[in-house]
């Protein structure tokens, strides 16, 4: 695998990087909304983490100039 990062041009390596952090800030924020949901509907216990979840979620994608809106944010 390092062989094959290594025959990529700084361009594509560069691409490639930023696609991997686009991607794993998304499954945070996702992952993160989730819980929230979750907490919400009483499957998880809330010790008031739903609004920090959802908190957490917004400067996820904030900070990522990659990343999609969030659902309902029109």
């Amino acid at each position: 695998m390092l062989q094959d990062w290594n025959l990529l041009n700084d361009g594509d390596q560069l691409a490639l990087s930023q696609a991997a952090l686009a991607q794993a800030a998304d499954t945070i924020a996702h992952q993160a909304e989730t819980l929230a949901e979750e907490m919400e509907c009483g499957a998880l216990d809330d010790r008031g983490g739903p609004e920090a979840l959802r908190l957490l979620a917004a400067v996820v994608r904030a900070l990522n100039p990659l990343a999609m809106p969030a659902a309902g944010m029109a």
